[in-house]
């Protein structure tokens, strides 16, 4: 059973379709990646009346599920697997083995692993050093200690943002300092788009991602700390110049 959306991912991708005995409300939102497996599955609330329903060995989780579940689990005899904060690729197969050792699937593990790699690889550099900065609709950028930030220089782009973890960005700064290259993170996200508060709806910021934007990464690749950054980070190296 996984907790959360993220959770969903890992159970989904790790776990036979048979064993799963409930995911999260959000596991197939437009913004889940593997949105497609999870229809047809229960979906079950982070609460310990679900957990005790649906009688999990295991329970996956990234941030669902409160600590007094969790022990209250665990008290019970069922494992509870935590879905680490990757800041890199390394971080990212930590988790991916983690998890599956857990579920006893350490060859459907070592599968996902492969494939991550083969991506990296296929990525790698392709930019070539050409900068960029993150940006999503909510006004956020991503410097060092970031999976965002390994995602643009394992494709080969330098990130201008030279702080560390995340931060927002200001419209002063982007309209008297237009940064000459974007990579747009969620904007595929209608409800991000949409909201009244979004400094993305700003003309300004508009105007720079439409005309400074070398790619556009979906929701569904930059919302977990998954082997689908690998993803992300091929799409980016496809977009690059030949």
């Amino acid at each position: 059973m996984s907790l959360d959306q993220c959770a969903d991912q890992y159970v989904l991708a790790l776990s036979p379709r048979e064993a799963i005995v409930g995911l999260s409300y959000r596991a197939d939102d437009a913004d889940s990646f593997l949105r497609d497996r999870a229809r047809g599955l229960p979906k079950r609330r982070a609460t310990l009346e679900a957990a005790l329903a649906a009688r999990p060995q295991a329970v996956v989780r990234y941030w669902g599920g409160d600590p007094r579940l969790l022990a209250a689990l665990e008290r019970r005899g069922v494992a509870v697997v935590e879905i680490g904060e990757a800041t890199d690729f390394h971080g990212v197969r930590a988790n991916i083995r983690r998890v599956a050792a857990a579920l006893g699937q350490p060859a459907r593990g070592a599968a996902l692993i492969a494939d991550m790699r083969a991506k990296e690889a296929a990525a790698a550099g392709a930019w070539r050093g050409s900068a960029a900065l993150y940006m999503t609709p909510g006004g956020a950028t991503a410097g060092a200690g970031t999976l965002v930030d390994a995602i643009l220089r394992k494709a080969g782009l330098e990130n201008l943002e030279t702080g560390r973890g995340f931060r927002m960005l200001s419209l002063e700064t982007l309209a008297l300092h237009p940064p000459a290259a974007l990579v747009l993170g969620f904007y595929d996200n209608a409800a991000l788009a949409r909201a009244a508060w979004n400094p993305g709806r700003h003309a300004v910021v508009r105007r720079q991602a439409r005309k400074a934007a070398l790619a556009e990464l979906p929701g569904a690749m930059m919302g977990c700390p998954a082997w689908f950054a690998a993803d992300a980070a091929w799409l980016l190296a496809d977009r690059a110049p030949r």
